[in-house]
């Protein structure tokens, strides 16, 4: 198999998340995962819909096979992108990982009533932090059968 071939077949995960130290952690947990992947940060819910809807400067941009989403972004708030996400017939097969530091239940509740597909708990504690976002992405993207790519634009 040609590497090119071999990169196409890598999941696109689309990171929204506005902290600095939570990106370079969750990439940090992405890269040491057991699945080669292409990571697409944005860092407000604006920029997370214009990428998944494929607009301006992200018209070439490629369909995620999941996107993990932090619920208190600026501008558009997560859970606004996630009610969005979930009422696009295009988008709504998309799983949406929930990554917040919230532990109130109101918020992990309203989370999965917008139709999220899990909530992780961000830790105070890095390595525990990193070890959750390597959990999830793997379950994600190599025990859930997923439809494949560009079929949810076609259902």
């Amino acid at each position: 198999m040609s590497t090119t071939a071999h990169a196409e077949r890598r999941p696109d995960i689309l990171l929204v998340e506005d902290s600095l130290i939570d990106v370079r952690l969750t990439t940090e947990a992405l890269e040491s995962g057991r699945v080669p992947h292409r990571l697409h940060v944005v860092c407000n819910g604006e920029e997370a819909l214009a990428f998944l809807r494929r607009e301006e400067r992200y018209a070439n941009a490629p369909r995620p096979t999941l996107i993990l989403l932090d619920l208190n972004l600026p501008r558009t708030d997560g859970r606004e992108v996630l009610a969005e996400i979930k009422a696009s017939r295009e988008l709504q097969v998309i799983p949406v990982c929930v990554l917040t530091a919230s532990t109130d239940e109101k918020d992990i509740l309203e989370a999965y009533r917008l139709g999220a597909n899990c909530c992780v708990m961000k830790s105070i504690d890095a390595a525990q932090f990193i070890r959750r976002v390597q959990r999830a992405a793997d379950f994600w993207l190599t025990i859930a059968q997923l439809p494949a790519a560009g079929e949810n634009a076609r259902a």
